[in-house]
């Protein structure tokens, strides 16, 4: 699926394996397993942060 329409970036994170452990919990925890879902929410969380 291509979102060229969306007019936005694409950003890439590395990430160590506690902290994709922690995402999958967050996924599974908040967002019926889905890991997209849990990145979106962590990305809002930390964007919403970084305008205080």
């Amino acid at each position: 699926m291509t979102l060229d329409h969306l007019d936005m970036e694409e950003v890439s994170i590395e990430l160590e394996a506690e902290e994709v452990d922690e995402l999958d919990d967050i996924a599974f925890a908040n967002h019926r397993d889905n890991r997209d879902a849990a990145i979106r929410s962590l990305l809002d969380t930390w964007l919403k942060k970084r305008d205080d």
